[in-house]
């Protein structure tokens, strides 16, 4: 049975001698990286900052997600299928980036033992936060989610202006400060 790593670390990758497969971008703060309803020809590795992942509903912005430094982030269903992204993705800090294309993720598959796998498990724990995030909003208060949010993520709270943070908690931006007041 193929064991699947979890950390890059475990991976044997001479990431110098692929250099000429992906670009180190340096991104300011407030910049889209792909918008919704277009294909995801890039993904991207933070090495500093922090991304956020967001849809329109009906004039509405919806954040889902944040990464953040040492994790990797695309809208991997249209980058895989060729189908349209079905949200966006915008920087909230600086970030410095590296960026690859399909072509050359394919070929660091096929050159690099366990890094396809890793690929996948950080894809497949994607999904698991969708449906924990989903979830959540059935079940949990709002208080609740923010209270989870706290427990298991402090430091975007830290770095995640209250706005965003308000609209992935699936609430407005004062009910989010009443909630803060309270506890």
């Amino acid at each position: 049975m193929l064991q699947t790593p979890h950390n890059l670390s475990d991976i044997k990758i001479d990431w110098e001698n692929h250099r000429h497969l992906y670009e180190e971008i340096a991104v300011p703060a407030k910049t889209t990286l792909l918008n919704e309803g277009d294909i995801s020809r890039k993904a991207y590795y933070i090495k500093q900052g922090c991304i956020r992942l967001w849809f329109n509903n009906h004039g509405k912005d919806i954040t889902f997600q944040f990464f953040f430094e040492n994790e990797g982030v695309s809208s991997f269903e249209s980058f895989r299928s060729g189908q349209p992204s079905l949200f966006s993705m915008e920087t909230i800090e600086p970030c410095t980036l590296l960026m690859i294309t399909k072509n050359n993720m394919e070929e660091i598959f096929a050159s690099v033992p366990g890094y396809k796998e890793y690929v996948q498990e950080h894809m497949f724990q994607r999904v698991a936060h969708y449906s924990k995030l989903f979830l959540s909003r059935i079940k949990d208060s709002p208080k609740e989610r923010y209270l989870e949010l706290l427990r298991t993520q402090p430091h975007l709270i830290q770095r995640v202006p209250q706005h965003y943070i308000a609209s992935y908690l699936g609430i407005t931006s004062v009910s989010l400060s009443r909630i803060r007041n309270r506890i």
